[in-house]
Order: C-alpha cells, then sequence, then structure tokens
C-alpha cells in the first residue's frame, strides 16, 4: 500500500492527474487513494461510503428509485446523500447548488440525472445553466461515454465498443453571448491551450491504461482556423508523447456520417464540448438509445456517474415505462470507482443478463415490460450471486 501511495505521489509529480477523479485507472495508485478517502470521511456506517444523489427532471427520479432498490436487494453499501435541483421544477438557487457541492466534497461522488435547461432565461445576468454551473464549481473537465453494444439486443451496428471524450468546460459552452447592436448576438467560443492540452492528455492516458489502440481527434479546423485550429493542434502536440498509441484526425461533419456507416474505425475519439454533445447522442443510438449508454464526467478531485446521453424523458414521466438500463450501469461503474468490484460485477451482470434473455424490455428496445418489471427482473438475477 505503501508503494502504491508512492506511486501516486510520483504520478502527481510527472504532472498525471490525480487517481479520485480517474476512477477509470487501477495503475495510478487509486487504491490507496481511495482508502485514505473512505478513511477521511465520515459515514454512515462503517464500511459504507457516502454518495451525493442528484434525481434531476424527467424521469431522473424514477430512475433513482430504480437504483435505489436494485442497491438494496444487493445489499450494497453505499447511503445516498439525495439533493433536489430543478430549473424546471424552479427548485434551483445558488444556495442549494453550494448544498450539493458541500456535499461533492465529502463523498467526492455523485449520480446524477439530466438536470433539464429550459430554452427560455428564467434569469438575467449569467446565462449558465445550473448544470453548467455544477460542472464549472467541480471543474468536470472530461466527459467519458463508452458505446458498447449489448448481447442479445440487435441493432444495425453489433459488437461496437468506441469510448467518446469530451471537454466540458469550454467551447461553445462558455455561456458568453451578448447582443452587440439590435438585431445581432455574438456568441464567444472559448478554447484555450491549458483545457485543450489537458483533454487531449486525459483521452491519451485513458487509452493506454485501458489498452485501446487508437485516438482520434475530432475538429472543425478547416472553418475555425484558430479556435478548433489550437485544440488540434494540441491534441498533436500530446499525441507525440505517446508513441504506442495511433493517433489520426477528423472534421466533425465527416466523423457523424463516418459513425453512421463505418463505426468499427473508431476506438476513442477526444473532442470540443458542442461536437462531443452531438456525438455521444448520435452513438449513443446505434447501440439501442439513450436508455442503454451510462456516462461518467471527471475532475482531478471528483467523479460524477450519470447518462452518456442526456435526455430527460419528459413524455416518459409517471408511466412506469422509462429504461433503466443506462443509470443502473453507470450506477455499477461508481461502485467500480469505490473499488466495489464485487457489487458492480453483480449489477452489470444481472442487468446484461435481463437484456441478453429478451424476455423483460422497455419500450425503447421493442419490448412491452414496465421499468418495474425490469428492476424485478434485474433483482432476481443478483440472487444467483449470492447463492440465493
Amino acid at each position: 500500500m505503501a508503494a502504491l501511495g508512492a506511486g501516486r505521489a510520483a504520478a502527481a509529480a510527472a504532472g498525471l492527474l490525480r487517481a479520485p477523479g480517474l476512477g477509470v485507472w487501477r495503475g495510478l495508485g487509486s487504491s490507496a487513494a481511495l482508502l485514505q478517502q473512505a478513511q477521511a470521511k465520515p459515514h454512515k456506517a462503517e464500511g459504507t461510503f457516502q454518495v451525493t444523489m442528484l434525481p434531476g427532471d424527467g424521469v431522473g427520479p424514477e430512475l433513482m428509485h430504480s437504483v435505489k432498490e436494485v442497491f438494496k436487494a444487493g445489499n450494497v453499501p453505499v447511503v445516498f446523500d439525495e439533493h433536489h435541483l430543478s430549473e424546471v421544477q424552479n427548485t434551483a438557487s445558488e444556495e442549494k447548488l453550494d448544498r450539493v457541492v458541500d456535499s461533492m466534497k465529502e463523498s467526492k461522488v455523485a449520480l446524477i440525472g439530466k438536470i433539464h435547461t429550459p430554452m427560455e432565461m428564467s434569469h438575467k445576468g449569467d446565462l449558465a445553466s445550473y448544470d453548467m454551473r455544477l460542472r464549472r464549481k467541480l471543474d468536470l473537465f472530461a466527459n467519458v461515454v463508452h458505446v458498447k453494444s449489448l448481447p442479445g439486443y440487435q441493432t444495425r451496428h453489433n459488437n461496437l465498443d468506441l469510448v467518446i471524450i469530451r471537454e466540458q468546460t469550454e467551447g461553445e459552452y462558455s455561456s458568453l453571448e451578448h447582443e452587440s447592436v439590435k438585431g445581432v448576438i455574438e456568441c464567444l467560443k472559448i478554447v484555450t491551450r491549458a483545457k485543450s492540452q489537458r483533454i487531449a492528455k486525459f483521452a491519451f492516458d485513458y487509452a493506454t491504461k485501458k489498452g485501446r489502440a487508437k485516438v482520434t481527434a475530432v475538429h472543425k479546423a478547416n472553418i475555425m482556423k484558430l479556435g478548433d485550429g489550437l485544440f488540434l493542434q494540441c491534441c498533436r502536440e500530446v499525441a507525440e508523447l505517446y508513441p504506442k498509441i495511433k493517433f489520426d484526425t477528423m472534421i466533425i461533419d465527416n466523423c457523424c456520417m463516418q459513425l453512421v456507416q463505418n463505426p468499427y474505425q473508431f476506438d476513442v475519439l477526444v473532442m470540443p464540448n458542442l461536437y462531443g454533445n452531438i456525438v455521444d447522442n448520435l452513438a449513443a443510438g446505434l447501440v439501442g438509445g439513450a436508455g442503454v449508454v451510462p456516462g461518467e464526467s471527471y475532475s482531478a478531485e471528483y467523479a460524477v456517474f450519470e447518462l452518456g446521453a442526456r435526455h430527460p424523458f419528459a413524455q416518459a414521466v409517471g408511466r412506469n415505462i422509462a429504461n433503466p438500463t443506462a443509470m443502473l450501469l453507470s450506477a455499477s461503474n461508481m461502485l467500480r470507482h469505490l473499488n466495489l468490484e464485487y457489487h458492480s460485477n453483480m449489477i452489470s451482470d444481472a442487468v446484461k443478463k435481463v437484456i441478453k434473455g429478451g424476455k423483460v424490455r422497455t419500450r425503447d428496445l421493442g419490448g412491452y415490460s414496465t421499468t418495474s418489471d425490469f428492476v424485478k427482473s434485474v433483482i432476481d438475477n443478483l440472487h444467483p450471486h449470492y447463492g440465493a
């Protein structure tokens, strides 16, 4: 354990991101870091992890209920510190946002639903949504969406396995808009060398640790020669530090077409904010839609687990038809981040077994089962792991 701690210190000295913010890494001393974290934090009970929960809007609360039911059935040693933040329901405020941040400072880990952003301006001054403000306060710069086909569910492209990494603290979502003269709006896209290098390094570190062979930088530098040009230049500079990882580039519009025609050519894709948001959702559609793809966001200190395609499914609210697969898989990834490997595998294996069986499927996957039916089936498939 001392060696792991020393390795972590060495990694930090070398400029690598700290392990708590990169739960995907096992090789950067994350076990030691998580143990120190667990000893430092007050838990509800010995051996129990506290996790911040933010149900969000749409079917978020229903999906979180599904997670709680499965965790309870699986005796998962996690206690949720639940907070409610919604611009749609007018329950969002700076005070509540600060409470969420305070909770995150204790737990370091969160499970969140989609915080829907209304198109109408509900206030003057800061144009940033509460979702964006939370990302900035926690510096959640890296969004990771692992798009992987689910065995037993057939789509146009099967056996897909690609990762989309998105910088999500600047770019087009900088919330810097103003009316320069009447009828003319200027929307500023911010690209910085520091953040472009940081996300590029994150992508190559991810590829290295996960045994991935290639990183593709997605851009529009042919048109935005300075902004996207800087992002592309930073990716190229970082790529030179990783000679074992193949590097190529692709213009965003061509990337979207290639993803639909031949997604197998991709491994890890790294891109600025807006492109990542679009490609996340496009890629999710290749394997079954927003209901089956988990996502996660990292800073150097925090890890947030969420849906890969941020869709509130407002039309499904209260109808017991939402697919809980993505949220359950995200919760499983969260448990792996906490080093609860047994519980993580137990839940992900149960979810995949239900989908592979094909008898219990929600409407988005062509079935007629309810959310409750799916959760019950998952719980039934937890028991064999306990020898029941």
